[in-house]
Order: structure tokens, then C-alpha cells, then sequence
């Protein structure tokens, strides 16, 4: 049996003056909200903190993306916040032994722990933690500004994650429109995050139903 797709949207396509507005247009339809938290070193942007997370009033579960160098002085700040889910990168943490840490950290905290690869980095770099991890994050387009263009040889990696560990949760961010939605879901996600896709679109609940499929 398939794993319902699930829908994350980002709020980083978000309109930044109105984000409690924003994320009430998309409450009754999406499964979570992303937040992606930048430091300007890792990604060459800045993006937002906790403090802008407490401060949004949401039911959904907040998923936080930590596009940080040194996500374990990070992870506190949004467990505070009741993060439900949080993901670091691969590219970030580099030994195993500093990974499963991490993971544990998250997991003791109350959160699922999520660990995150580029486009270029191989399924192989984050093999000896995909036993402890809830979720793996396959970026589709390189970290760090929306509206990006889909980089279709991750669906491979998706598939051959997909394959070999058919449980798992595979969450799929950048370029995620109806098209690569369903490319991804065909080669085994289950969890899409978008931005673009739904923060520019009229009707939004239909923008996450078709994204669904």
C-alpha cells in the first residue's frame, strides 16, 4: 500500500508582511509548513529565526530546514518552538558519529529528525544513518533562493531510495510544480514541498490538490 503523498509548503514564497495571513490561506489544505532557516554561510542568504516562528499562530506542524553550518546550535531554539520536524544537511555534518547525535538530540526533543543532501551529493554519503533518521530530504534544486529550476537527474536518487527502503519518509524541495510533482511521487515520494507553486496561486487548496495528485 502507497504512503499518501503529503504537502509541505514552504513559506519562504510566502508574502513576508502578511505571513499569519498567509498561512491561514493554506490551513484547511496543507499537511505542514516549512521554514527555511538560512545563516548567510552555508547558503549565501538569511532567512528567519525562532522568534519568527513563535510568533505565527498555526495548527499545522512546523517543518524546519536548517540550511545552517552548525545546526546542533540551532536545534534548541526550535524545539522551543515546537518544531515537529527538523532537518539538517548532510553537506553540514560530515561524520557519523555527529550525525546520529544530531538525530538523537531532534528525536529526545519531541521532533522527527530529517537529514538533508544537495543535488550532487550521492544516496552513498548518507547511508550509515538511514537506519536512525524518520525522514531524508532530496533537494531538487541547490539550497537557498526559491523559484528555481527542477534537477531532474534527483529522480533517480529518489527511485533507488525508494527501492531500498520502501518505509521511509522522502521529502522532495525545489521546483515542485503539478509536472515534477508527479514525477516525484511516481518515483517514490511522499512528501513534497513547494513554494512557488502555492504561495503564487490563486486558488491555493487546488494548487495542493493538484501537487496531491
Amino acid at each position: 500500500m502507497s504512503m499518501r503523498v503529503l504537502i509541505t509548503p514552504s513559506i519562504l514564497a510566502a508574502d513576508f508582511g502578511h505571513l499569519q495571513d498567509e498561512i491561514e490561506s493554506i490551513e484547511s489544505c496543507a499537511d505542514a509548513l516549512q521554514a527555511d532557516v538560512m545563516d548567510g554561510h552555508f547558503v549565501p542568504n538569511l532567512s528567519f529565526g525562532a522568534p519568527v516562528i513563535r510568533s505565527l499562530k498555526t495548527r499545522l506542524p512546523w517543518d524546519i530546514h536548517l540550511m545552517v553550518q552548525n545546526p546542533k546550535d540551532r536545534i534548541q531554539e526550535f524545539l522551543e518552538c515546537g518544531a515537529k520536524t527538523i532537518t539538517f544537511h548532510a553537506e553540514a555534518v560530515q561524520k557519523k558519529a555527529d550525525r546520529s547525535l544530531l538525530i538523537k538530540a531532534i528525536q529526545a526533543g519531541g521532533a522527527r529528525a530529517g537529514i538533508a543532501v544537495n543535488p550532487e551529493t550521492p544516496i552513498t554519503a548518507i547511508e550509515g544513518v538511514l537506519d536512525e533518521v524518520d525522514m531524508v530530504l532530496l533537494m531538487t534544486v541547490h539550497p537557498g533562493f526559491a523559484g528555481q529550476e527542477f534537477c531532474s537527474e534527483v529522480l533517480e536518487k529518489i527511485r533507488a531510495l525508494h527501492n531500498a527502503h520502501p518505509s521511509l519518509m522522502i521529502q522532495v524541495d525545489g521546483g515542485i510544480n503539478p509536472q515534477t510533482a508527479l514525477q516525484c511521487r511516481e518515483a517514490g515520494a511522499t512528501n513534497l514541498v513547494a513554494a512557488s507553486a502555492i504561495f503564487s496561486a490563486k486558488d491555493r487548496s487546488k494548487a495542493i490538490a493538484s501537487l496531491r495528485g
